[in-house]
């Protein structure tokens, strides 16, 4: 039985901006971070800090081929995908308990 969740999500500076593909199994957390600037990287120096996609798996292994796909993805082919479900570009981050995660980390 697996007791995770695992995320395939992609991050942008704004809408038509830099994208980011990443993976984690913990996405608030993650996104967390990116926003905040906890940890030293690509995101970190583009600003890219707004969630704008995410797909959810069961396995590590499916979500890190998924992952590894996508980056491989022409620039058009990412922009399609977030568009399917976000064509707006709208930060996801707050939809999926966010803002609540940051109240409980400044406790």
């Amino acid at each position: 039985m697996n007791d995770y969740i695992f995320y395939v999500y992609l991050l942008a500076s704004k809408k038509d901006g830099v994208i980011y593909t990443g993976v984690t199994n913990n996405l608030i957390r993650r996104v967390y971070e990116h926003k905040h600037n906890l940890n030293d990287g690509f995101t970190k120096s583009y600003f890219v800090k707004r969630l704008v996609y995410y797909e959810e798996y069961n396995y590590i292994d499916e979500a890190i081929a998924r992952e590894k796909c996508i980056k491989r993805w022409k620039r058009d082919w990412k922009i399609k995908l977030i568009e399917e479900k976000n064509p707006e570009w709208k930060d996801l981050y707050y939809d999926i308990g966010g803002k609540e995660f940051e109240m409980e980390m400044k406790l």
